[in-house]
């Protein structure tokens, strides 16, 4: 056998490197690694969650280690992205912005300490996010004079009705109260009104506070469910004000439904609502929920993202928890319909390519691991909600599901997916879910599209980029249907998790890599496909 036969330009195993500058992914196949900056980018959006192949703590220390580096060569940089991502709610979670901004605090040269501690009010928003933020700090380090005072201004900073709700809404988080963050920080204001939510919050005697406060303590006293909804109306009291065993009350849940309860608290408390009776079909209780789940406005400003409603919706629409705890309850249709328009509009508006699409949904093992540690939905589930936005945006799309042998009895498997912007999310995903797994390889929707002579403009391949089991490689997969059809094809990754490696070519510039989950990823690949970027 001639050996020199055995190397080709055209054609390489992804379990061997088809040049030089890739890596071993951790699958065991030949990638590109992603570029520090590109790293933290996903890590802000999807967090450090276990992989199939890696565990979460193994992938946390990988992307500290990489934000660390972006530290270390562009603080404000750094410092700039954290506030971006975290302010425009493009990321599900809040917690990995607080982190980075925690490390950056602590590792940072002076002016990115100097710009960390200026950012912490617009990160950490709320008092949960502020108690999140000193437990990941003091994993670095002790209370330093910086941090002391970037904490007691963001008590001080605050109006005092607006600091009022802080206290009573997030009292206590990760072990730590608000007594104990005062009593560390030693804020110094002459504004009287602060000084006596100081001592509210310290457990001393506290005269001339805001309403809240009073109507708050007569919440903690209050045997009788009919008062404490007079007093939710009255206060505006929010849900952590109330007892407990007046949570099980529908005129406590009508209460602070009527006072503006928040998007986020309606997501989280949809069933609750349900179980104790107060959203019946055709209810006025209903009606409010149904107009606020479908605000667009209200759910951009109250930075609503996509997981929150997709999780919403399969926990809700299951009618149990996944958890096993409490009572199952009947979901509301009109709610369940809401949730899944939710889900649209916490995009916001996508402009359309106008592009031959094709998108491929890896349906591997490794994309059945949970997405974003949320219980019930996996990465593959994410990746079909997330192609749903496209087929509901482009007029000319075609979707597909792959994967190696592992289920199919093939070497190679292409799943008909057909996507129609007007399904319901929850039929996508259940659909999504009676699919077999099977071997990772990425190049198989180009193969599958030049083998049909389908026309593509762009390729869009939901994916964890742990492909290693095709006998070509994507990017080479993308130079031949180039070839065949005669056409300048692009082809978009969208990864599903945060490890450090791509499958689109950094030399090829009719590749990207985006985020999954990122809220501006559907217009990013839009622009792409249109040629705009």
């Amino acid at each position: 056998m001639d050996s020199l036969r055995t190397f080709s330009t055209r054609s390489t195993p992804q379990s061997k490197p088809m040049r030089s500058d890739q890596v071993l992914n951790n699958a065991g196949g030949y990638t590109w690694a992603i570029d520090k900056w590109t790293r933290l980018h996903r890590f802000l959006i999807l967090g450090a969650e276990g992989t199939y192949y890696v565990g979460g703590q193994e992938l946390a220390a990988e992307n500290a280690h990489a934000l660390i580096e972006c530290l270390e060569e562009d603080g404000s940089r750094a410092v700039t992205e954290i506030v971006d991502i975290s302010t425009a709610g493009r990321a599900a979670k809040n917690d990995p912005a607080l982190f980075a901004l925690a490390l950056a605090s602590k590792h940072g040269d002076l002016p990115t300490r100097q710009a960390a501690y200026a950012a912490l009010p617009l990160v950490a928003r709320i008092g949960t996010h502020l108690f999140h933020f000193i437990s990941y700090r003091e994993q670095f380090g002790g209370w330093s004079h910086g941090l002391r005072k970037a904490v007691a201004r963001w008590y001080t900073d605050r109006e005092a009705s607006a600091l009022a709700y802080q206290l009573i809404k997030y009292r206590q988080r990760d072990g730590w109260t608000h007594r104990d963050v005062l009593r560390l920080s030693h804020p110094k204001t002459a504004e009287p009104t602060h000084k006596a939510l100081f001592d509210f919050a310290c457990d001393r005697v506290a005269t001339g506070v805001p309403g809240i406060v009073e109507g708050f303590g007569l919440a903690q006293t209050s045997s009788d469910p009919k008062r404490t909804a007079k007093l939710v109306r009255e206060y505006k009291l929010p849900r952590e004000a109330i007892l407990t065993e007046h949570l099980k009350s529908p005129e406590v849940w009508q209460a602070l439904l009527d006072t503006d309860m928040p998007v986020g608290a309606m997501l989280r408390n949809l069933a609750n609502m349900t179980r104790v009776g107060l959203l019946k079909p055709m209810s006025e209780a209903e009606a409010k929920v149904v107009s606020a789940l479908t605000n667009e406005d209200k759910l951009l400003k109250a930075r609503v993202h996509p997981i929150a409603a997709l999780s919403a919706l399969a926990v809700y629409g299951r009618g149990y928890s996944a958890l096993g705890r409490g009572e199952g309850w009947t979901p509301s249709a009109a709610v369940v319909d809401a949730l899944n328009e939710t889900f649209y509009l916490a995009f916001g508006a996508v402009e359309p390519a106008g592009m031959k699409t094709l998108i491929g949904l890896d349906v591997s093992g490794s994309m059945g691991m949970e997405l974003g540690s949320t219980p019930g939905l996996s990465c593959r589930d994410g990746a079909a909600a997330m192609a749903l936005i496209t087929a509901a945006t482009e007029p000319q799309t075609h979707t597909i599901a792959f994967a190696g042998d592992g289920g199919w009895g093939r070497e190679t498997a292409i799943a008909p997916f057909p996507l129609s912007g007007k399904e319901r999310l929850d039929d996508v995903i259940r659909n999504m879910r009676g699919i077999p797994f099977g071997r990772t390889d990425c190049a198989l929707p180009v193969l599958y599209a030049q083998q049909e002579k389908i026309e593509v403009d762009t390729f869009v391949i939901y994916t964890d980029n742990e492909t290693w089991a095709g006998n070509v490689h994507p990017a080479q997969a993308l130079r031949a249907y180039r070839e065949k059809m005669g056409i300048d094809a692009r082809l978009v990754t969208v990864g599903m998790t945060s490890s450090g490696f791509t499958i689109a070519d950094p030399q090829d510039a009719g590749m990207l890599d985006c985020v999954g989950f990122d809220t501006s990823t559907p217009n990013i690949l839009a622009a792409f496909s249109r040629g705009d970027l």
